[in-house]
């Protein structure tokens, strides 16, 4: 049973501020010496890491797409283990979902699931009396939606702040904040992807506390803690890595493998259960930065590029040479790798004309259209992580294509597309990015992979 205080931050649209108001509070109730979890609703790596960095600890993702719905409040359970109160923030909409499926993946259907009070953020720019209507609609719309209050964003003046907080003491919505206009502190932008976190960028981290110093200043935080702590217990059990991996894979003389996973810090590439799956399994883990180390940690078996890298450093995985060579070997030789989204890219002879590790007989090229979007996939072809014919769903976010789509045996094929990705040798590589705790079965099978390996 888990009985921890809790909030989820959404808004009506995206481009309200969640992240920022999100991250923001994660910084204050830290900085008010609260231990704070935190999540992201959805697939994505990006405001997860930030709220990761401001909350002092990895942030996690639920996404009842890439898990299923029933994990949603056990991965929860075990993601606030250790912490004082969770922090939940939102995707899209409050009532929108990713892959379309409102009325199991929206941020209202996971807020139902973790039976948390909703907190919404409300850009007021260019509204006034009208935000009442607003507010009142999404406190309606959904009965069992417990909408805690509010917080509003873009105000521009006292009097505008009067009109707004009058227009909401109407119909009854706690107004816990108000940020003016001219209180933006902006982020990294998104295209920079989860560098700036894992590698403790300074520009991500004097944002972070400007964030929070922001949010003790224009939220009432008594009051905001006074909801969350109202909240009922959970009757699920908490996730276990060690439960969903049963029997760990079995070594010679007990040495465990070891398995670089690209990151940096404490944070990683990867969804944080991935890591936590494979060290269950059996597997040693250590870091390795693809920007900044010159050779894989000494004795690795296998390695692991997650999917949270983003396209924009591909001159400087180009220009890292001896790491591009030690991965090129490594493959070579025959030990597992695992290589999503960028991770992808980098095992081409090329992207954009610049040299990669020349691992896959394909060229990359950069794109202005993105693809983006859930994908129920099937392999091909047996592999490091999977068996021919296994079902899976994944989620993709690239600006960029790999020419030939595949070799001569593929990783994916979806309905309506072509099929997709590398497996060469015990390579796995492709655009498709998979939560593991989803599929725990794909730990162990690396794990054995890399524990036979030469």
């Amino acid at each position: 049973m888990t009985a921890i205080p809790r909030f989820i931050v959404a808004s009506p649209s995206s481009g309200h501020g969640k992240t920022a108001v999100t991250a923001g509070l994660l910084a204050a109730l830290s900085s008010r010496g609260l231990k704070p979890a935190a999540f992201k609703i959805g697939p994505d790596y990006v405001d997860a890491g930030y709220l990761g960095l401001a909350g002092g600890r990895v942030g996690r993702n639920l996404d009842p797409q890439l898990t299923s719905p029933a994990l949603v409040s056990q991965l929860f359970a075990h993601g606030s283990q250790g912490a004082d109160i969770a922090v939940v923030e939102g995707t899209l909409g409050l009532f929108d979902g990713l892959g379309g499926r409102a009325d199991t993946e929206s941020t209202a259907q996971v807020a139902g699931m973790l039976r948390a009070p909703v907190i919404l953020v409300v850009d007021c720019g260019y509204t006034g009396q009208s935000v009442a209507a607003l507010v009142h609609g999404f406190k309606t719309f959904h009965e069992p939606l417990w909408l805690g209050g509010v917080i509003l964003t873009r105000v521009v003046s006292d009097r505008h702040e009067h009109i707004l907080r009058e227009s909401l003491d109407a119909i009854e919505v706690p107004v816990l904040g108000v940020l003016r206009r001219r209180d933006q502190v902006v982020l990294p932008p998104r295209a920079q992807g989860l560098v700036p976190v894992v590698e403790r960028s300074v520009e991500a981290v004097r944002a972070i506390r400007r964030l929070g110093e922001l949010m003790l200043d224009s939220v009432d935080l008594d009051r905001l803690l006074g909801i969350c702590r109202s909240v009922p217990p959970l009757t699920s059990e908490p996730w276990s890595a060690e439960a969903a991996i049963g029997d760990p894979v079995e070594f010679e003389d007990d040495e465990r493998p070891l398995i670089a996973v690209a990151g940096g810090n404490i944070f990683s590439y990867s969804y944080a259960e991935s890591l936590e799956l494979m060290s269950a399994a059996g597997a040693e883990i250590a870091v390795v930065d693809p920007l900044r180390d010159t050779a894989l940690p000494p004795g690795t078996k296998a390695l692991v590029f997650g999917g949270g890298f983003p396209e924009q450093y591909v001159d400087e995985l180009s220009a890292n040479e001896e790491l591009r060579d030690a991965v090129a070997e490594l493959a070579r030789t025959g030990a597992p790798v695992v290589a999503e989204s960028s991770g992808f890219l980098w095992l081409t002879k090329e992207y954009d004309n610049r040299p990669m590790g020349g691992v896959l007989d394909a060229e990359a090229h950069s794109s202005s259209m993105l693809v983006l979007g859930y994908r129920n996939a099937v392999a091909q072809s047996s592999s490091v992580i999977a068996d021919e014919g296994d079902e899976m769903t994944g989620h993709k976010g690239h600006r960029s294509t790999v020419m030939p789509r595949t070799g001569d045996a593929a990783a994916w094929k979806w309905e309506g597309g072509q099929p997709e990705g590398y497996v060469w040798r015990n390579v796995h590589a492709s655009y498709l990015n998979l939560h593991w705790a989803g599929y725990p079965r794909i730990a162990h099978r690396l794990v054995a992979a890399a524990a036979a390996a030469t």
